[in-house]
């Protein structure tokens, strides 16, 4: 089994590479966990107050669990990953069964900074695009993925994204193993990734 952790900053494309890398490869021997089903439960609060998290600090981020259901996937177990509602800003009551496979690929924007985290990938990415272009593709998505209005993801961006961005996610560029600058389709990088994990896997996949 090979864990790859792909991060990046908000809108750099850390999901156009997670398909392009998936695309490389048969179903049955890659899966995706997304670091967005791993938000904190908010139950416990109500919608005025789970508006205002800062989801964009490590701290909003449940790493326990995550760290846990990828030692269960390393000992060759399935587990049950959360279902996130960005509308509500809440887990739902939904799960998806997540099962062992020869790629895993964890993706988001906080992934590469947790230490424990950090020490279960096999190889550690991050995604760059300058932030006029991640602005750009922030705003499409979520007014067209999430529901929000032009000043709330503007706001948004300005108060949380942006600052973050700056203090936790920038700075994790020195983890990385690659360096993938996405501000437009990277074919070759993403080639090269494959060859690499073709060769740590030990065979064609």
């Amino acid at each position: 089994m090979l864990i790859i952790g792909i991060g990046g900053g908000t809108g750099s494309g850390k999901t156009t590479v997670v398909h392009q890398i998936v695309e490389q490869f048969p179903e049955n021997e890659v899966c995706v966990i997304s670091q967005d089903s791993y938000y904190k439960n908010t139950s416990h609060l109500p919608y005025e107050e789970r508006v205002k998290i800062n989801f964009d600090h490590p701290n909003a981020i449940d790493f326990k669990l995550l760290v846990h259901h990828l030692e269960e996937l390393k000992k060759g177990k399935s587990f049950e990953q959360p279902v996130y509602s960005f509308k509500e800003h809440n887990r739902t009551e939904k799960t998806v069964t997540t099962h062992p496979k020869k790629v895993i690929l964890v993706e988001g924007i906080l992934i590469l900074t947790h230490p424990d985290i950090r020490e279960l990938f096999d190889i550690k990415i991050f995604v760059h695009a300058d932030s006029d272009e991640r602005l750009i593709r922030r705003l499409k998505r979520d007014i067209a993925e999430r529901g929000r209005d032009l000043n709330e993801v503007l706001n948004r961006y300005q108060t949380t994204l942006k600052p973050m961005h700056t203090q936790f996610i920038e700075p994790t560029k020195e983890f990385a193993d690659i360096i993938i600058p996405n501000n437009r389709y990277n074919t070759v990088a993403v080639d090269v990734i494959r060859k690499i994990v073709q060769q740590k896997l030990g065979d064609e996949i």
